[in-house]
């Protein structure tokens, strides 16, 4: 499918940054992204959250960029902009007219390589008092809020990347120093350990020129040290009961499983679509519609580049037993791995997959994001087929092994019950 066949053009400056260009001229926008390679999993023990402070630091200025005037300069131009933290890696992205690409060119450049110039304790105590608070808010005094928390720190050990939150443990937080800052800086934000994705309506020749104009003057400032995938067993069950300002009862159930573009990676994609991806989904319509056991009911597969895990998640109904539930779950878990999936089931998924997949590839700055996923896991910018046909080739009996090697293995078991 031509769709999916994305012609780009890939160079590597001399300091190290690896540019990624897609011309797209259906509309006249232009969208800059640019992953850094650190996340959480690059965190040391004591210096948890970092990844993430750095998505608020970049936008406090640079050395030509007065605080707060990163946001102010794109939205004047009619674009938008924003920043992620993942385990895996940090983005910051914009979206914008075609002919504004010089002026988000230039304000990336001048946070990656003049961010440190106009670095001060100020800035520094403002952001932490920002995360602070957005730790309260979103995690501390969130109903369930702990739960992301409290799940990979159990089922990850503790030497693993993935056992940490992205958001940092309070106490690392407040203890965060200036030379810390300056050195997770000079190792991770350096132009060898970046890709710029651009995609959208611009002209090729002079757009390496732009590029090379305002990125080339940049040195490397560090070599972070490469991370090797990392093996985790869960040698049995681990049961944990956390009381929380909540009115309905909540339960957990985590597994590890593969890694991001593993061979298992897809089918239990499509193992968590077909138990409660939609309202006719195995769980959903069992324990939802028909025995109203339950309030809702998900189930995902995360799959990172250094670890992954399974999950389902229930809310109980007033009244019912968290381990009714879990009993449920277990039963059509059994279910399917001895009777399998029906052929409708399996090719609902996948035209709901493959529909997914195609409108994202509609927005340009969803494109852009996705060049960079696919050369960050895959070192091939261009594997939008590869990583579909992943989907199309899984059958009936690659989801009930997929079921049977990791969801009958130790688990975690989080409740969540309404404090006494």
């Amino acid at each position: 499918m031509e769709l999916l066949n994305l012609a780009y053009q890939k160079i590597i400056l001399p300091n190290g940054l690896e540019v990624i260009l897609h011309r797209n001229n259906n509309l006249p926008l232009v969208a800059v992204n640019i992953w850094y390679k650190v996340g959480t999993a690059q965190e040391k023990k004591g210096k948890t959250g970092l990844a993430h402070l750095f998505e608020h630091m970049m936008f406090q200025g640079s050395q030509n960029v007065p605080k707060e005037m990163h946001f102010r300069y794109i939205q004047e131009a009619g674009g938008t902009l924003n920043g992620s933290t993942s385990l895996d890696r940090t983005n910051y992205y914009e979206k914008l007219p075609s002919n504004f690409l010089e002026l988000a060119l230039w304000l990336e450049s001048d946070r990656m390589g003049f961010f440190l110039p106009s670095l001060t304790q100020e800035k520094l105590d403002n952001q932490k008092g920002v995360v602070k608070n957005e730790r309260l808010e979103n995690y501390d005094n969130q109903p369930y809020g702990l739960a992301w928390e409290l799940l990979i720190t159990n089922l990850y050990p503790e030497h693993h990347p993935y056992s940490r939150p992205t958001i940092g443990f309070m106490k690392d937080i407040e203890n965060y120093t200036i030379d810390d800052v300056t050195n997770f800086f000079k190792t991770y934000y350096a132009p060898n350990n970046a890709v710029l994705v651009i995609t959208g309506n611009f002209e090729a020749d002079n757009t390496i020129e732009l590029v090379k104009k305002y990125f080339s003057d940049i040195s490397s400032n560090g070599s972070a040290e490469p991370m090797e995938p990392q093996s985790f067993l869960l040698h049995s069950n681990v049961e944990i009961i956390h009381e929380d300002n909540i009115q309905l009862e909540r339960i957990y159930l985590a597994w590890q499983s593969d890694n991001a573009y593993g061979n298992d990676d897809a089918a239990l994609d499509i193992l968590s679509d077909i138990l409660s991806g939609s309202k006719n989904s195995r769980l959903y319509k069992k324990l939802v519609f028909e025995k109203e056991l339950a309030q809702d009911v998900s189930a995902y597969q995360f799959s990172g580049k250094y670890g992954g895990h399974f999950m389902i998640v229930l809310t109980a109904k007033p009244g019912v037993n968290l381990d009714v539930l879990k009993q449920e779950v277990f039963t059509e878990i059994e279910n399917t791995i001895k009777n399998g999936i029906l052929p409708k089931e399996l090719q609902r998924s996948k035209n709901g997959i493959r529909s997914n997949f195609i409108y994202s590839l509609q927005n340009v700055d969803s494109l852009a994001d996705h060049l960079n996923h696919y050369n960050f896991y895959l070192n091939e910018p261009n594997s939008f087929n590869f990583d579909l046909n992943r989907y199309n080739e899984i059958d009936e009996m690659m989801i009930r092994k997929a079921a049977e090697k990791y969801l009958t293995k130790p688990y975690v078991e989080l409740k969540f019950i309404p404090r006494k």
